[in-house]
């Protein structure tokens, strides 16, 4: 009998009942979802779109997905029962870093790169600062390599316009340590046991908590 409000059970030891009856323990899932474009990051769509609900629903589990992503952008989602770690990874305090393969229209300048790693001024607030890599110099565009530690909507695209680069292509190709790796587009796989210990160290503290070390 639990005498004490907070008290964990331990499946491995304890009994639980409900009403005399055993208590049916949610096993939790991790699954990578590589997005492609075209598929909205919801459950359902008003406007009859492809949804990460429909693959979830092929799955035939409770899943729901973490990490959106725009219709016009591809990558990295995570599909979970787990509310606990989803709220940590979204959650701005635990500064997840998020990172993505972007090409956009022109070469930015220096000065543009700056910007970007400094924080940009958008309708909603000044960006925090972000990792801004070039990757590759093409004939009228450049791939950039940008690692963010907040979530606005559509984030990247409105920071690249701001700076005066459009985004033709955005892909996101990690979320904390979970890797997008090889995976097809539009495949889900399980997370190994490693994956998604390494996801419970990256939500375990905040930024400042691990700096205090």
């Amino acid at each position: 009998m639990v005498r004490e409000l907070g008290t964990k059970a331990d499946p491995a030891r304890d009994r639980v009942t409900v009403d005399g009856r055993p208590a049916e323990l949610k096993k939790l899932r991790y699954l990578l979802y590589h997005k492609p474009v075209g598929v909205v990051s919801t459950m359902s769509d008003p406007e009859g779109r492809p949804a990460i609900g429909d693959v979830v629903r092929l799955r035939r589990e409770r899943l729901f997905p973490v990490g959106r992503l725009d219709f016009d952008s591809s990558g990295v989602v995570l599909l979970t029962n787990d509310g606990d770690l989803a709220q940590r990874l979204t959650h701005p305090r635990f500064g997840v870093p998020k990172t993505y393969r972007v090409k956009v229209s022109g070469r930015p300048s220096e000065e543009a790169l700056d910007r970007l790693r400094r924080g940009v001024r958008l309708p909603d607030g000044v960006t925090a600062p972000a990792e801004v890599s070039v990757e590759q110099e093409l004939e009228s565009k450049t791939r950039l390599r940008v690692v963010l530690r907040e979530g606005r909507q559509r984030q990247v695209r409105r920071m690249c316009e701001a700076v005066g680069h459009r985004v033709d292509k955005l892909k996101r190709i990690a979320l904390g340590p979970l890797k997008l790796g090889s995976l097809p587009l539009g495949e889900v796989r399980e997370l190994s046991a490693r994956e998604v210990a390494a996801l419970a160290r990256a939500t375990s503290r905040s930024p400042a908590q691990r700096a205090a070390r």
